[in-house]
């Protein structure tokens, strides 16, 4: 058989283009390492909180506790003193509307509310409501990076809102090893999203540019759960950038604990 020098050369060729292509393919096909860190904590304060909070949402800005707590005919938007518990302002929602996620932007404040798939602004000095706004989910959890809202709904998707339109911008698939689903109160802290799982006694750390879980904190018997109602479960992160302080809670707690993470 004989065999020209051309054709061999062509095959060359083209083993040199296409060679290099399917490597690259394989590569960023490849799994990404899905192990996230695993960290504990330990108790710094313990602070009171109003054990008929049923809290859906938590923030901490100058110097005060905004909250936000749930249950149709009982959700309220409330200012509070964390050190002494006590209600410092307090606005009822209309017994229609199940109260959820808050975020603080500016000298506003943004309320979700549960599966009336309509948010309220409001001022943040007097309460005064500013707008409503709608949008086509759930409503879970709300935080504020700066230049978004990040929006949870209870699946495993975060939604990235414009903090001006209110309009989604944006959305990103929370993943460990694979869907993290249930993503419930979020706060935004250094860059990344701590979220609540519902019914899980865990934060999830995520990164928000790829929706990847970098870590777990595990929070496992941070309250006493003895006879207590199932549904008062962990929910609520609060972050004092000033202090560099982690404030957790739950829904009905009787207390919020500042904590510190540490490795597990």
């Amino acid at each position: 058989m004989v065999v020209s020098w051309r054709k061999i050369g062509a095959v060359i060729v083209t083993l040199v283009i296409v060679l290099p292509a399917i490597l690259l393919i394989s590569v960023n096909n490849k799994p990404a390492n899905s192990t996230a860190l695993h960290y504990t904590y330990g108790v710094v304060n313990v602070y009171p909180h109003d054990a008929n909070a049923f809290t859906e949402g938590l923030v901490f800005d100058g110097g005060f506790l905004y909250e936000c707590t749930g249950l149709y005919g009982n959700s309220s938007l409330r200012r509070v003193n964390l050190e002494t518990g006590r209600i410092l302002q307090l606005l009822s929602l209309q017994p229609q509307y199940f109260g959820e996620g808050i975020a603080v932007v500016g000298d506003k404040i943004v309320q979700l509310t549960w599966r009336s798939h309509v948010g309220f602004v409001y001022d943040k000095a007097d309460f005064g409501l500013l707008k409503k706004f709608e949008y086509p989910t759930e409503g879970w959890g709300l935080t504020y990076d700066g230049s978004r809202l990040i929006m949870s709904d209870g699946t495993a998707n975060l939604y990235f809102l414009d903090p001006v339109t209110l309009q989604r911008i944006g959305q990103v698939a929370v993943h460990d090893t694979g869907p993290v689903t249930k993503l419930n109160e979020l706060e935004y802290i250094n860059g990344a999203v701590y979220a609540n799982v519902w019914r899980e006694e865990k934060i999830a750390v995520i990164n928000p540019h790829n929706g990847r879980v970098t870590a777990w904190i595990d929070l496992t018997g941070i309250q006493d759960s003895k006879n207590q109602d199932p549904n008062n479960v962990l929910n609520g992160i609060a972050y004092d950038a000033n202090g560099d302080r982690l404030f957790v809670t739950g829904k009905m707690w009787p207390h919020i604990f500042e904590i510190r993470v540490s490795s597990a």
